[in-house]
Parts: structure tokens; C-alpha cells; sequence
């Protein structure tokens, strides 16, 4: 009875033990857009492991990405979620990881959790300043952020493009054909299944697959080990080039493909809010945009889905057989989503939903199953909650928060009082209440959406005398946003000049 007193009292004291902190798995996707789990109603694809994480745990439907600083919104993305820092303080850590900054780098993520007793695994894309190496115990397969193929093609062609043609409609005439860039059927110099075509092919085999089999082998290390276990499974799709073997493809006959409800030949502002054919995930289709291309796109993005989905059962098959599932948490999200058709775009460096909204869920021990919550919350929140969960406490420096309370039901409230996002100095955005204010500020330009009667930002109501006191409500607690945020764009002009407009 007095050991198990003084047991108790370490308990009380100092927390877990090494032994009983539980185990992550943090599944981790690039450029998925929300609208990408059959689970969540979007019947056009086949996901049967991303459902079976919906209906074995709890999901949320309004997950976000601030945005970036670059056209890469990927190094930002991932960034923040190893640093827990909001998106102008991450660049500052990114900026002092690519200077060596030992501290910096023992600041991150997987650091704090070795320093409670973690193993820590990562494998694949990474795309962040810090070295993998650095930070995990084992990393395996660092990927860049995105494989070289025929990349130097479309740098070429961009760049002659830019030095002999300011004329947008011109583009194609410069656009390289295959590499998803398709002109019309009689494009065949490219095919997603062609393993010789290098891109994820390596040597035959899909870097989703590598992803896969890191995994396996990282779960057979750890089923012999006492020590809790961090992994960080970093799948490279469904970024292009979207490949994926034919059996895949075959699942999406072309002629069944949607084009989306929102599809426009050319965003209007796509050149004040960077969007141009400049920008090379915007270089990937036709000026003016064709449904046959988005088609195609669209076609490619969904069978590369279904084949990572199929790895991440394999990896799921694996932690059920390994006696560790009692204790381990699987998170799932993606690092920001794809426009691939929305709006004219098809890229992500936009702040419309289908680029800054992604699937996110967990799954484990007492969390409930088939739960759906609808509160705002951010991918890099998954960072904290591991902290939480683990039984760290959070540092400074980590401005994202646990949303286990929410998981729990102890907290009706998102932990923010706004989305916030932001492209380089030529986007910024809102989301509060229903609605949604877009502000580009090259072109001194606000929108506003009612996200709960037009979910596909389809009409414009900034204009419309009824909801002048919406865009003033909207624009202040923006500025009020970019001071919690550390955003140095003055947006000041802009908002005095909307408000004497109205």
C-alpha cells in the first residue's frame, strides 16, 4: 500500500511515465482538399480507409491553412505544424532552421516529444528548412517538394513565356504538352501509369508505396520496444504530377468525371492575386481553362487519392496487428488543399476553401467514433494536442491549441475568433460567422461570401448596400486578427477607402 501511495504521488507530480504516454501517428497528405472523402459525402471518389478513419473517430469538417509566403504554401504549412507557430512567426523559425540554428531545431515538434522519451520516425515529403535528420530519431526517404521529371520543361517554357509574352492568352502557345499540362485528346504524350516517366515512379516503384513500406518496417521496430513512439508518415500525394498505376485511373472513366459547379475559364483577378500562368501550379493547364483539361486534372487527382488511400490501409492493417493500437492516436491531414478546377485555378495559393479547407480526423483511445464537429480549428492544432496528450507542457512558442476539449465536449467554441489566412502581400482573408471577406490588396479589391448559402464562393455581396455593416464588422476584426498574427501588410488604406465607398 505505500509503494502504491508513493506511486501515485510521481503520478500526481511529474505526470506519465515514458511507458504509459501514448503513441502518434500523424498521416499526412499534400495538396488534399476537403472535398476528397467519400465518407464526408463526396461520392465521386473512392476512400475506403480515409472512411474508415471517419467512422472509427472523430472528424472535423472546417480544418484550415493559414496560407503562405511563398508559392510553395507547402513549406509554410509544414512549417507551422512543426513549430506550432502562427504563419509570420514560422517563416522567422524557418528562416533561423536554414542558418543552423541548433535551438531553433530543438524547438520543433518531434524534439519536444524525444525530450519526454519519444522514438521519433519520419519518412517522406518534408519540405522544411530543419534537417529531417536533425530532427527525428529516424528519417527515412526525405523527400523534396516534388520530384524533378519534367519540371525543367515547364520552367523553360515559363520563362521564355515571361520574357517574350506579357499576353496570358499567349501561354499556350509555350505550354509544354503530358505532365497533367493537357491541350485535348490528342495529348498522349503523357500517361500517369508509365512508370518510365520518372515523377513518384522510382525504379518502378510509387513514392506513396516507399511511404508505405517506411511505415511498416517503422511499426515492426516498435513493436519490439517499450518506448512510445512519434511517427511522421508524409505521403507526397495527391500532388502532381498526379501518378498512379492504371488500375487506379481505370476506377475514374473520364466521361464520368464533374466538372466543378464553380468552373470558370478565368478568374477575373487571377493576376492581382498571383495566380498568373507565371505560377507553376497555375502553369499546368490552358489559358482560358477547358473542361477537358480540369477533367483530366480532376481524373489523375482522384486516382492518385485512391492509391495513397490504399497504402494508408495497408499501414492502418499493420498498427492493428501490432498490439500498440490500445495506445496510439492516428491523426490525418493534409497540409493545405487544390483548387483543380474551382474558380479558373488550379493550383492552392488562393484563399477560397478548396485551397485553405482539408480533411482532418483521429482516431484512439476514448476518442469517439463517427463523431462529426463543424468548430474552426487549424491542421497545426494536431501539434499541440500530441503535447497535450502526451502530457507536455505546451511552451511559448507554440501558438496553435489542443482541440481536445472539443473532441471531449467540454468546449462548444472554436479556440479562435476567426480563421485567418493570408498568400504572400497579395491576399488576405476572414472567416467568421458564415461569412468569409477577401481582400486583395494590390488591387485594393474586398469580396464577401455567405459561406452557409454559397458554400462555392460563387456571389459576390460586398457590394450590395444590405451588407455594408458585414464588410466593416468583418474588415476591422481582420486588422485586429493580423495584430495577433504578427502581419505587417498595412490594410489600412484599404479598409478607410471601403468604408467611404459604402
Amino acid at each position: 500500500m505505500r509503494q502504491l501511495y508513493i506511486y501515485l504521488i510521481v503520478i500526481t507530480s511529474f505526470g506519465l511515465s515514458a511507458q504509459e504516454k501514448p503513441n502518434f501517428v500523424f498521416l499526412f497528405s499534400d495538396d488534399q482538399t476537403f472535398e476528397s472523402i467519400r465518407a464526408h459525402g463526396f461520392d465521386e471518389v473512392y476512400t475506403p480507409n480515409l472512411d474508415r478513419l471517419v467512422n472509427n473517430g472523430t472528424s472535423f469538417t472546417h480544418a484550415y491553412n493559414m496560407g503562405g509566403w511563398s508559392g510553395a504554401i507547402c513549406v509554410a504549412s509544414r512549417a507551422m505544424i512543426i513549430s506550432g507557430s502562427y504563419i509570420w512567426n514560422a517563416q522567422e523559425k524557418s528562416e533561423k532552421w536554414a542558418k543552423g540554428d541548433a535551438k531553433a531545431v530543438d524547438q520543433t515538434w518531434a524534439k519536444l516529444l524525444e525530450k519526454q522519451g519519444y522514438d521519433t520516425y519520419m519518412t517522406g515529403k518534408w519540405h522544411v528548412e530543419a534537417p529531417a535528420t536533425a530532427v527525428f530519431n529516424d528519417a527515412r526517404h526525405v523527400r523534396p517538394g516534388m520530384p524533378g521529371d519534367k519540371r525543367g520543361e515547364l520552367h523553360a517554357a515559363i520563362k521564355r513565356w515571361k520574357k517574350e509574352s506579357g499576353d496570358m492568352k499567349n501561354w499556350n502557345d509555350y505550354m509544354p504538352v503530358g505532365y497533367g499540362r493537357p491541350t485535348g485528346p490528342e495529348d498522349t504524350e503523357w500517361s500517369p501509369a508509365d512508370t518510365l516517366q520518372g515523377g513518384f515512379w522510382e525504379g518502378g516503384k510509387h513514392w506513396s508505396e516507399v511511404v508505405r513500406d517506411d511505415a511498416l518496417s517503422f511499426i515492426e521496430i516498435a513493436k519490439q520496444k517499450d518506448n512510445p513512439f512519434f511517427m511522421y508518415l508524409a505521403f507526397s500525394a495527391t500532388h502532381d504530377p498526379r501518378q498512379a498505376p492504371q488500375r487506379f485511373l481505370d476506377m475514374y472513366p473520364l466521361e464520368n468525371i464533374k466538372v466543378p459547379e464553380n468552373f470558370m475559364p478565368e478568374y477575373p483577378w487571377k493576376d492581382d492575386m498571383g495566380n498568373h500562368p507565371g505560377l507553376r501550379d497555375e502553369a499546368l493547364a490552358p489559358f482560358p481553362r477547358t473542361e477537358y483539361a480540369v477533367k483530366v486534372h480532376r481524373q489523375e487527382y482522384y486516382a492518385l487519392l485512391s492509391h495513397m488511400d490504399e497504402q494508408i490501409g495497408k499501414i492502418l492493417d499493420a498498427l492493428e496487428e501490432s498490439g500498440k493500437m490500445e495506445n496510439t492516436y492516428i491523426f490525418f491531414g493534409a497540409d493545405h488543399g487544390i483548387s483543380v478546377g474551382h474558380h479558373g485555378l488550379i493550383g492552392k495559393q488562393s484563399m477560397f476553401d478548396h485551397s485553405v479547407r482539408i480533411p482532418m480526423m483521429v482516431v484512439g483511445p476514448g476518442i469517439p467514433k463517427g463523431k462529426v464537429l463543424g468548430q474552426d480549428v487549424y491542421l497545426q492544432d494536431i501539434m499541440a494536442t500530441t503535447l497535450e496528450l502526451a502530457d507536455v507542457d505546451k511552451p511559448d512558442h507554440v501558438q496553435f491549441h489542443s482541440f481536445m476539449d472539443i473532441v471531449n465536449g467540454e468546449r462548444e467554441n472554436s479556440h479562435y475568433s476567426g480563421i485567418y489566412g493570408a498568400y504572400e502581400n497579395v491576399q488576405r482573408m476572414i472567416r467568421k460567422d458564415g461569412f468569409k471577406l477577401l481582400v486583395y490588396p494590390k488591387i485594393e479589391k474586398v469580396l464577401l461570401f455567405d459561406m452557409e448559402e454559397d458554400p462555392n464562393e460563387m456571389n459576390d455581396l460586398a457590394d450590395r448596400p444590405e451588407y455594408i455593416k458585414k464588410v466593416e464588422t468583418l474588415f476591422t476584426d481582420l486588422l485586429e486578427l493580423q495584430k495577433t498574427m504578427d502581419d505587417k501588410l498595412s490594410l489600412q488604406a484599404i479598409y478607410v477607402k471601403t468604408l467611404n465607398k459604402s
